[in-house]
């Protein structure tokens, strides 16, 4: 996965399962695992999360994803 598509992926507002796999290169078992720390995080922290979706902020902060690189890498890459 390239810059582009890893800016676009994380541009969405909620983070899926199927967009969790691609984000860690993983397969199901491992995200779901990922993804049951990463609400408990937030539960524990007084947020309500509802339904199977986790917030892609919460997602980009819990996998300390770098922006501002990516954006440097998209205009490099231009």
């Amino acid at each position: 996965m390239n810059a582009n598509e890893l800016l676009k992926l994380i541009s969405k507002q909620w983070c899926n399962l199927s967009d969790l796999m691609l984000l860690l290169g993983c397969g199901r078992n491992k995200a779901l695992d990922i993804k049951r720390d990463i609400k408990n995080k937030l539960v524990s922290e007084g947020y309500y999360i509802p339904g199977n979706n986790l917030p892609m902020q919460a997602v980009v902060d819990a996998l300390k994803i770098d922006i501002d690189r990516l954006e440097k890498i998209k205009s490099l890459n231009k």
